[in-house]
């Protein structure tokens, strides 16, 4: 019996490290395909600014300026980060007085243009909004209803 006790209360304070380290995040819309597809689901680990590099996919959360588009109910935004502190700030991306990003900022891009409202939209975010970085997708959570469907004759 205490051995059953004592396994459970290892698993528990496992689930609970874990909680602190990553979070699952659901990815909606169409702004990181082809990429990420809406319904794919993501293991995101908790990381600092300082430890991402560009080119990463990241997931931070929204502030007023993003609260635009469609998100899964966590209210994630998923973007690949283009320029972090330091950086010379992407193209087409409004940072007034800066040629540079600035500490604590990041500029977020989709990697579907057309598709997506990133930092081109809203500037530039701050490392407070960063949540962490997708270490892996796991698959879809749900079929996609509303993607097209292909012609087997022209793929």
């Amino acid at each position: 019996m205490i051995a059953v006790l004592l396994a459970g209360a290892g698993v528990a304070a496992l689930a609970a490290v874990l909680r602190r380290r990553f979070v699952l995040a659901t990815v909606a819309g169409y702004s990181m395909t082809p990429t990420l597809r809406p319904g794919d689901r993501l293991l995101v680990r908790r990381a600092p600014l300082s430890r991402l590099s560009v080119g990463d996919i990241v997931v931070v959360v929204p502030d007023a300026r993003m609260a635009a588009g469609p998100r899964h109910t966590t209210g994630y935004v998923i973007k690949r980060l283009a320029a972090v502190p330091g950086d010379p700030v992407p193209d087409h991306v409004p940072a007034p007085a800066h040629e540079r990003v600035p500490p604590g900022r990041m500029a977020i891009l989709g990697d579907n243009p057309d598709a997506s409202r990133d930092s081109r939209d809203y500037g530039l975010v701050t490392q407070e909004q960063l949540v962490g970085v997708v270490v892996r997708a796991l698959g879809a959570s749900d079929p996609v209803k509303d993607e097209p469907a292909r012609d087997q004759a022209n793929p």
